[in-house]
């Protein structure tokens, strides 16, 4: 059975264990104040050319999200975002667990949109008694969507202005950053996407990492005790130098972005197959999840020999599937499962 269901299958890049297995048996202070972290803030900080940043580690993306959302809003703020967004749709409540609703609109192919944003605030202040809803404070995106596409420039540009003029928070889901920055359209980098909001996180789990995210805060209201947060969340690891050695290694020699670009390369090739069947998709994605409708027979026999996502039907005979390539999704595994679906 090959396993194309999603992108943290395998372990972490070669690299990463070899530097671990180095430094096993050093000595360092704990929390993520040693010099490997020091090292990989410094590193990502040179990344998006802003030395005024903070950059926090992180053991996982839920642990990320609810942080942050926690700890940016006031107990009547919530968090606006589309239906299909992570912290609606794939993190148990955790968000409305700490108290906070999520805001939910419709998405346009998983994006929100700069007037979506502001139809939602002026309902909210224009309203006669608005202290009877809940206020919104924070947009959320997430860059690849769960539907693997990609926020422009201008359109994270027109996101971030609107945020600004009504005083929101802009926070950046970035679970799979580096599949969305090696996306063959994309036209942002790391220094916009800083510049542009006031917080993103650079995922790790699904990117190379055996666990992780590194946060990046560039709002200074947001970075006030924050450690306090991640440690109240349960976010903040004891050995946190695990992080910093493999956060400092993902971005040695940009191996972080090298390693993304495979993974966009390799889901290319399943999506030129499943186009020069005729098969239609669910979204334009260019990053390492591809959402090809499929005749239902077809899901069949694909299942037979390989793991992927069923994720909604689309009409009576046909329904969208995930495949999803990673950092270490081999080319003959690829070429396998394209060949699979010609054969179909």
């Amino acid at each position: 059975m090959l396993r194309f269901d999603c992108d943290y299958t395998e372990g972490a890049h070669p690299k990463i264990l070899e530097k671990l297995t180095i430094t096993n048996y050093e000595q360092t202070i704990g929390y993520g104040e040693d010099q490997y972290c020091r090292e990989a803030a410094n590193i990502i900080k040179k990344k998006c050319q802003r030395e005024d940043v903070d950059v926090h580690f992180l053991v996982g993306g839920t642990q990320t999200n609810l942080t942050v959302i926690s700890a940016a809003l006031r107990p009547h703020q919530g968090a606006i975002t589309v239906v299909t967004g992570h912290v609606n749709t794939h993190e148990t409540g955790a968000i409305e667990a700490t108290g906070h609703k999520v805001l939910t609109v419709e998405d346009n192919e998983g994006k929100i949109t700069a007037k979506q944003i502001q139809d939602v605030y002026d309902s909210h202040f224009n309203d006669a008694s608005p202290e009877h809803t809940v206020q919104p404070k924070m947009v959320y995106i997430s860059n690849p969507t769960e539907i693997g596409t990609i926020y422009s420039k201008a359109e994270l540009t027109s996101i971030s202005e609107t945020c600004r003029k009504n005083n929101l928070i802009l926070y950046i889901d970035g679970a799979r950053l580096g599949y969305g920055l090696c996306a063959e359209n994309n036209d942002l980098d790391l220094p916009t996407i800083a510049k542009l909001c006031d917080a993103f996180y650079i995922g790790g789990t699904k990117v190379g990492a055996l666990f992780g995210e590194a946060l990046v805060i560039s709002n200074e209201a947001l970075k006030s005790d924050f450690r306090y947060f991640i440690k109240q969340k349960g976010g903040l690891l004891a050995k946190g130098r695990l992080l910093g050695i493999q956060f400092a290694t993902l971005f040695e020699d940009d191996l972080y972005f090298e390693i993304s670009r495979h993974a966009d390369e390799m889901a290319t090739l399943i999506n030129d197959a499943c186009n020069k069947k005729g098969y239609s998709f669910l979204s334009p994605s260019t990053t390492n999840q591809q959402f090809p409708v499929l005749p239902d027979s077809v899901i069949e026999k694909l299942k037979q020999d390989y793991a992927f996502s069923y994720w909604e039907r689309v009409n009576k005979t046909h329904s969208a599937v995930r495949f999803c390539t990673s950092w270490a999704t081999k080319k003959e595994s690829v070429l396998k499962l394209v060949d699979a679906i010609e054969k179909a």
